[in-house]
Parts: structure tokens; sequence; C-alpha cells
């Protein structure tokens, strides 16, 4: 029973991180110029947002699936869209 109990908070503690990266990725996303999505040849600023605006919902409202979908999402824009942005707009590190 003690690892059934362990296993919900690791889970609940998962879902708490996917969806701060997912709202952190959404608001990085809302705060951008919109002509730096496609000067780094990626998707337009509006499909990343709904994208990422239904990937923070999904982590919300499902559970362990919705996170897993949030986190792919945020992983992508995190990882392959934000420093790509960043780097056309001058502010890599």
């Amino acid at each position: 029973m003690e690892l059934q109990g362990l296993v919900v908070y690791v889970l609940f503690a998962v879902k708490i991180a996917v969806l701060v990266a997912a709202v952190y990725a959404f608001v990085h996303a809302a705060m951008q110029r919109p002509d730096a999505y496609t000067a780094a040849e990626k998707l337009t600023k509006p499909v990343w947002l709904v994208i990422l605006g239904a990937a923070v919902l999904l982590t919300l409202v499902l559970d362990i699936t919705g996170a897993a979908i949030g986190a792919v999402a945020a992983g992508v824009y995190l990882v392959d869209v934000r420093p790509k942005i960043l780097e056309i707009q001058g502010k890599s590190r």
C-alpha cells in the first residue's frame, strides 16, 4: 500500500513540473515578436500559442496522459523553437 501512495505523489510532482514548464513556454511564446517565428522558419506565433495553450489545458484536465502531451509540446518549444527565436532576436546566451 505504501508503494502505491508513493507513485501517486511522484506522478503528481511530474504533473506539476510539466505544468510549470508548459506555462513558462506559453508566456515566453506570447512575449516574442511574431516576425521572429517566421524568420526562424518555425510555425507562426498564433499556432505556437494554440499548441502551448492546449498543452496547459490538457495537463490540467487529463491525468498522466495530459502531462505527457504537455511535456512533448513544451519540450519541443523550449528545446527547438526558443533557442532559434532568441538567436534571431540577438538574445542568445
